[in-house]
């Protein structure tokens, strides 16, 4: 092995904690290298939050421009144009990627664009991208690597070519008909969004309800809302098997209380969780154990098992949130700085952005510890904007408060102008599995 390029800070992965940190180092006069595969910035501002988000206000544009008659507003025949929807989405990732390789350029912190596998402590061996290897070796190690969407062991889903979220941000054709497999944020958020842009949706739970870690009466609203807006919820099926490829044909065979059931579509969108990218990088090399479901095993300060390696982000086992691997940063930066912070008892907020969206700000109901009934005053109905049914409180008022805040679904927001050039990632929260649980 040739002698490696020695830094100060060295970070595998980009993604929102470890570009953070590499900047956040580099400004302070460190010697930085940040080691990134593929996506500059991480899966946010490439693959997950930022762009889904473009293409969910798409959709809200052609389910308003499909209303307007509803509103006074005259209109033509009302269409998508996928190609454009996507061109769309494309000019904000490039965008995007254009304001982080600033970043780098500003901090000084280098960016080295390959794939880096560990082969000694706090060592990495890097086949670059564009040919070649490097070693580098850092004083401080920082593993920000993320996750990848799991496609389950089904009989031939596999074979069908499914989309992933990636995949159904890349299409620039309107399938028509839908299967989503999974009944979480991802799917849910996706499922709306092509409905309105005029597929037929099917979602596809194995579970008793949909948004399996939420409280029932929150999932049964969700529910209700989609359902009247034309997607089919089909809960308790269990696929069996798949046959065709998605994008031709495909059928879902499912299980459900009352038998055996086909779903024929043409396409099918996988949204059923997310594996760690830890397998295959080296970790038993340079020292870093890895817990039963796959995610590295840090403490309550992210660090690992090996001396001088912290993790940080999904990867750790964090809350699958870019604002989450955002505190991760700061918790390391802080501490690093001679401070005490840690990821113990902090609250988790997120929000899922269908429409309307369902925001969080506790912990569910079903696990929060017994408080005292508060007198509460009736409630006057929310005001609807467009005419649109609201919905109920999601709270009852005669039941016991969840700590600090319930999860709210309000009626439908006003019309909004369009986001702007560089939307404010700091913000914006990825589609992920609830804060319970990395699913």
């Amino acid at each position: 092995m040739p002698q490696p390029e020695q830094f100060e800070v060295l970070i595998l992965g980009s993604g929102q904690g470890g570009k953070l940190l590499a900047w956040h180092m580099a400004r302070s006069g460190r010697r930085t290298a940040v080691v990134e595969r593929r996506w500059i910035g991480g899966s946010c501002p490439n693959i997950a939050c930022l762009p889904s988000k473009n293409e969910i206000w798409s959709a809200r544009v052609a389910h308003l421009a499909h209303r307007a008659g509803q509103f006074g507003t005259v209109t033509g025949p009302v269409a998508t144009d996928m190609a454009k929807v996507r061109q769309r989405k494309r000019d904000m990732v490039n965008r995007e990627i254009d304001f982080h390789l600033q970043q780098y350029k500003t901090t000084g912190a280098e960016l080295i664009m390959g794939t880096g596998r560990f082969v000694a402590p706090k060592t990495l061996e890097v086949r670059l991208n564009e040919g070649g290897t490097r070693v580098l070796a850092g004083d401080q190690v920082f593993l920000n690597v993320g996750t990848h969407a799991a496609i389950p062991s089904v009989p031939g889903l596999e074979a069908a070519g499914p989309l992933t979220h990636i995949e159904a941000l890349e299409l620039d054709y309107l399938p028509p008909h839908l299967i989503v497999l999974g009944g979480g944020y991802v799917g849910l958020e996706l499922a709306q969004a092509y409905l309105r842009f005029g597929s037929r949706v099917t979602v596809i739970q194995s579970g008793p309800q949909l948004m399996s870690r939420e409280d029932p009466d929150i999932a049964e609203e969700m529910q209700r809302i989609l359902s009247n807006d034309g997607i089919e919820v089909l809960l308790g099926a269990t696929p069996l098997r798949v046959k065709g490829r998605s994008g031709e044909a495909v059928t879902v065979t499912v299980r459900t209380a009352s038998g055996e059931q086909e779903i024929d579509g043409s396409d099918i969108l996988v949204a059923t969780g997310r594996i760690p990218n830890t397998a295959g990088i080296g970790l038993e090399e340079a020292g870093i154990e890895l817990g039963a479901r796959g995610y590295i095993r840090v403490n309550h300060r992210l660090e690992t098992t090996a001396a001088g390696v912290w993790a940080i982000g999904e990867c750790a086992g964090s809350p699958q949130f870019t604002h989450i691997s955002e505190d991760d940063f700061r918790i390391i930066r802080d501490n690093l700085a001679g401070k005490d912070r840690s990821t113990r008892d902090r609250l988790i907020a997120y929000c899922m952005f269908t429409d309307p969206p369902l925001a969080v700000a506790s912990i569910p109901a079903s696990r929060a510890p017994p408080l005292p009934e508060l007198p509460l005053a009736p409630l006057a109905p929310p005001a609807t904007p467009l005419d649109e049914p609201a919905a109920p409180p999601a709270l009852p008022l005669d039941e016991p408060a969840a700590p600090l805040a319930p999860a709210i679904v309000p009626p439908p927001p006003p019309l909004a102008p369009p986001s702007p050039a560089r939307p404010p990632a700091l913000l914006d929260v990825a589609p992920a599995a609830p804060p319970a649980a990395i699913a």
